[in-house]
């Protein structure tokens, strides 16, 4: 139904499913259906049960929208709404400081990225409507994208600095060098959220942001370039830190992050059905071990220190076979 119609902007709120969305759409519904369902479990005890299911049930909302919205508009909703969920479930033992200055670290560190890919939405938009095709419509841009060859904005390519513009969202959101601070630090919510927000969902937005615009990332080589050399440069940064953490979180925190990167190698060099293949199978795996670390962390009483666990293996048969298959995985 119509939403923004002023002067040539167009914007409805209409949803698209195509073969893109629909592995998202199977990677949202189906991770966030059984971590709803690990997490019915894991948070039975806590006394705001309730508030947990509804910022989990949102965040599942505001990532639908994000991956089934038509337009930029829509998709920046979606893109605003999981961060702001995040905050509320990365924040949500809120009465120990260290939890909410996470969950405030993470909204404003993202905050960061936004504001680069709401710039890059201005120039699009501005750019096309100067050749009288403005739209934010992902089929018209496909077709109006030729349009941007030739233009230039402060002596740069216009689709150079739009795809680096939605390239500092994406890097906020998905958490490349330098915006990947805000990650680990997230480990301060429950489990499940860790699992949903930073291994299945959220984090993956910009990995699918890339793809979905990839028809305006081929023009711009030079954007590409710094996609492909951000992403490898953050894999073996983040895979490095990783070898020296202690809190078990926060290893599976690190390897995300690193994991990531491969994908926004993948998408640099152009090779977008990889990117968007190990992001499916990273979603399933990366749950997993997140789910089986919330396993351990229970029965260990709470205790995140890996220094302190060992010879687990015969206490817990079933959580150490999930867990070696994840990780094979």
């Amino acid at each position: 139904f119509p939403w923004i119609h002023v002067g040539s902007l167009q914007v409805d709120v209409a949803f698209a499913v195509d073969p893109l969305s629909a592995v998202m759409i199977l990677v949202v519904t189906g991770v966030g259906g059984l971590i709803h369902l690990y997490a019915t479990g894991y948070m039975r005890d806590d006394p705001a049960y309730w508030r947990f299911f509804a910022y989990l049930n949102l965040f599942m909302f505001a990532m639908l929208t994000l991956v089934l919205g038509d337009n930029l508009l829509l998709m920046f909703v979606g893109w605003e709404g999981v961060g702001f969920c995040s905050w509320g479930l990365i924040g949500f033992w809120h009465k120990e400081l260290p939890n909410t200055t996470a969950g405030n670290k993470a909204f404003l560190v993202n905050r960061v990225g936004d504001f680069g890919f709401v710039l890059g939405v201005f120039l699009l938009f501005w750019s096309l409507d100067a050749r009288g095709h403005g739209t934010l419509v992902f089929r018209d841009l496909r077709a109006a994208a030729h349009l941007l060859e030739g233009q230039l904005f402060w002596g740069v390519p216009v689709a150079t600095l739009v795809t680096l513009f939605f390239f500092v969202g994406a890097t906020g959101k998905s958490a490349q060098i330098p915006l990947y601070v805000w990650l680990p630090d997230a480990m301060a919510g429950p489990t499940p959220v860790s699992a949903l927000i930073h291994a299945a969902t959220m984090v993956t937005a910009g990995v699918y942001m890339i793809g979905r615009l990839n028809f305006l990332f081929a023009m711009a080589p030079a954007t590409l370039a710094v996609v492909a050399t951000t992403g490898a440069a953050t894999a073996l940064l983040a895979a490095t830190i990783a070898l020296a953490q202690n809190d078990i979180k926060r290893v599976l925190a690190y390897s995300t992050v690193s994991q990531l990167g491969y994908m926004f190698l993948a998408m640099g060099v152009g090779a977008y059905a990889a990117g968007i293949f190990h992001l499916m199978t990273h979603a399933f795996f990366k749950a997993c071990l997140f789910l089986g670390s919330g396993s351990v962390i229970h029965a260990m009483g709470g205790e995140q220190d890996m220094r302190k666990m060992g010879g687990l293996k015969d206490k817990m048969p079933t959580t150490f076979w999930t867990f070696l298959i994840a990780t094979l995985a």
